[in-house]
């Protein structure tokens, strides 16, 4: 049994959530570039342009790639044979989103209440987290700030086994047209397939944590998330809305075996600033 302490774990949730908002992942930069040169509309160069020198100026500056720093959505993966000390988890990862909100100057944006009394809890706790229990003896936190325009458009439908694959592809396309620039593309488009109603939209937002540069495991899927990707661009929304070819960076997907009678599918859409970091502790 190999023990971690609580301080550990406030550390690096408070590192993770100051350099997910300063430092966007190399793969979605890359991303962006290969598809600018791909790109004919005039305006839409320049507004990955732009983009491209907002990542740059945020990590040179060290400042948040975008002022709506997120929901701390926390994704723990623990090994069974962890066993953890010096107190309590759900409020150690919540310390260490409070502090780094703190010290990294990071907006707070959650409320205590979601109807009645909307007070801000003043620290963007608390944090949403969820738990996977894996073997081995080490821990691994992935913290994904995310952004309340693009987790707007995200949407949950129970379909019927009789739609099928096409049923599904014309949902995803028709939830991101309908979207328009809200979400303030390009996008990556998360889609969870199967479970039940709550797992595939948990389904979906994994989705989102694949680096852009790792395709499918799954040869089959692989070739749906092209087919949808290759629709959704045709839309010609395009960055910010503003008309083009690049609406998406990205279509993941994630399944799971699901009951006879039903096939959920969830969306689950991430702006252009796909923002997530990890450490294993």
């Amino acid at each position: 049994m190999r023990e971690i302490h609580t301080d550990d774990i406030i550390s690096s949730v408070k590192k993770l959530s100051i350099e997910a908002n300063y430092y966007l992942s190399e793969d979605v930069i890359r991303r962006i570039e290969y598809l600018k040169e791909k790109e004919e509309s005039g305006t839409a160069v320049e507004v990955l342009n732009i983009l491209l020198e907002n990542y740059k100026m945020a990590a040179k500056e060290k400042m948040p790639i975008c002022q709506d720093t997120g929901i701390a959505v926390v994704f723990l993966e623990i090994g069974q044979d962890v066993h953890i000390i010096g107190g309590d988890l759900t409020e150690a990862i919540n310390e260490g989103v409070r502090q780094g909100y703190k010290n990294g100057y990071l907006r707070k944006s959650m409320v205590d209440d979601p109807i009645v009394d909307r007070k801000n809890t003043t620290d963007n706790t608390p944090a949403i987290i969820y738990t996977d229990i894996v073997p081995g003896d080490k821990m691994k936190i992935t913290l994904a700030p995310k952004g309340g325009g693009s987790e707007n458009m995200s949407e949950v439908k129970m379909m019927k086994a009789a739609d099928g694959i096409e049923g599904v592809i014309s949902f995803v396309v028709d939830r991101i047209k309908r979207s328009g620039g809200n979400p303030c593309p390009p996008i990556v488009v998360g889609v969870g397939l199967g479970g039940n109603f709550e797992q595939s939209a948990l389904l979906a937002k994994k989705s989102l944590l694949r680096n852009l540069d790792e395709p499918n495991p799954d040869p089959k899927w692989e070739k749906v998330e092209n087919e949808i990707l290759e629709k959704i661009n045709k839309l010609g929304i395009g960055p910010q809305g503003l008309g083009g070819r690049t609406t998406a960076l990205a279509v993941h997907i994630l399944t799971k075996p699901c009951h006879i009678a039903s096939m959920p599918v969830a969306v689950n859409v991430q702006c252009h600033a796909a923002r997530h970091k990890s450490v294993i502790l």
